[in-house]
C-alpha cells in the first residue's frame, strides 16, 4: 500500500522572530541616518527629548542600543517638558527611566495655561505651543552644554510636512534629519527621520512603553497636518509603496531640473555672451499692453 505525504503547510514566522527582524530594522535605519547626516560625534552631549509619546520613547531605545556598540563615544541625557495640563502622571516617566538607568531631567514651565489663555476655542494651539516648548528646550540645552538636541519626528512626519509646506506655502521644504537653529545656537537632529511610523508603532507595543496621552495638539481634529495624514493613509491602502516612494524622492532632489533660479544658475546655462543680462523690468518696458496698463494710472 502507498501512503501520500501531504505537503507540509508553509511556517508561519514566529512573533519573537518578526520583533528581532523589526528591532534590527530600527537599528539600521537609525544608524544610517546618524551616519548619512553626521548625527553624533565623538564626545557629543546629546539631549534626548521625551514627551511620553510612542516616538520619543522608541528614539531613546534604539539611541541606547546603539551606544553601547557604537563607533564613537557620546552621552545620553533624557528631558521632558512638563507643560502642567491638566491630568499629566508626573510619575511616569521618572519612574520609567529611572529603571533604565538613564540620567534625566523634568523641566518645569506652564506652557499650557499660557496657550490655553492666548488662543481661542477651536483654533489650533501648534504654533504657539512649538515656539514656547521650543525656547525652553533650547534654553535648556544651552544652560547645561548639550551639544546635540536629539527629536523623535519620523519619515511620516517628515513627508506630511513635506505636503503641507506644498499645499499650504507653496514651497518645497520639510523637517530636515539635521538643521542649525536660527540663531545657530542648536543643532538639532531627528534619528528617525527615515522610519514608518507603523514600525515604531508595532515596537512601542512590543516593548509597552508607559504612553502619556497627549491632550494638547496631538488631539485636534482639525489640524492640516491631520487631513494630510488622511490623506496618506488613503495612498497606503489603495496605493501601496507611493510614500515610500515620495520618501525616496526627498534625497535624491535636482535643482536642473526644477524651476527655483535661486537653487540653480539658469541664466548663465548655455551663455556665450559675458555682457549682463537683461532684467524682467527691461523686458516688459516694450510691451505696448504693459504701457497701455501704467498710462490708466497717469
Amino acid at each position: 500500500m502507498t501512503f501520500l505525504l501531504q505537503d507540509p503547510l508553509p511556517r508561519k514566522p514566529s512573533q519573537e522572530r518578526e520583533r528581532h527582524k523589526l528591532a534590527k530594522r530600527l537599528r539600521r535605519q537609525v544608524g544610517q541616518a546618524i551616519a548619512d547626516f553626521g548625527m553624533i560625534e565623538e564626545g557629543d552631549k546629546v539631549m534626548v527629548c521625551l514627551s511620553g509619546g510612542k516616538d520619543s520613547y522608541t528614539m531613546l531605545d534604539v539611541l541606547l542600543q546603539l551606544q553601547k556598540k557604537a563607533p564613537v563615544r557620546f552621552e545620553l541625557v533624557a528631558v521632558n517638558l512638563d507643560q502642567k495640563q491638566p491630568g499629566f502622571p508626573e510619575h511616569v516617566l521618572p519612574d520609567y527611566l529611572r529603571s533604565l538607568g538613564v540620567p534625566f531631567t523634568i523641566i518645569e514651565q506652564d506652557t499650557y495655561s499660557v496657550v490655553k489663555r492666548v488662543v481661542p476655542e477651536g483654533k489650533t494651539m501648534c504654533s504657539l505651543c512649538s515656539r514656547l516648548r521650543r525656547g525652553a528646550l533650547y534654553q535648556h540645552a544651552k544652560d547645561n552644554g548639550f551639544t546635540k538636541i536629539a527629536l523623535g519626528h519620523h519619515r511620516d512626519d517628515v513627508l506630511a510636512t513635506f505636503f503641507m509646506n506644498l499645499f499650504f506655502h507653496a514651497k518645497l521644504a520639510t523637517m530636515p534629519p539635521k538643521l542649525l537653529s536660527d540663531d545657530g545656537a542648536h543643532v538639532v537632529i531627528r534619528p528617525l527621520a527615515t522610519v514608518r511610523e507603523a514600525d515604531i508603532r508595532d515596537y512601542a507595543d512590543w516593548k509597552q512603553f508607559p504612553i502619556i496621552p497627549c491632550t494638547l495638539c496631538g488631539s485636534q481634529e482639525n489640524l492640516q497636518r491631520k487631513q494630510v495624514a488622511r490623506m496618506m493613509a488613503a495612498w497606503d491602502k489603495e496605493h501601496p509603496g507611493r510614500t515610500e516612494t515620495i520618501a525616496k524622492a526627498l534625497s535624491d532632489v535636482r535643482p536642473s531640473q526644477l524651476a527655483d533660479p535661486s537653487a540653480f544658475d539658469f541664466a548663465n546655462l548655455g551663455r556665450v555672451a559675458t555682457t549682463p543680462l537683461p532684467t524682467a523690468h527691461a523686458w516688459l518696458a516694450s510691451d505696448p499692453d504693459e504701457k497701455g496698463s501704467e498710462n490708466i494710472f497717469v
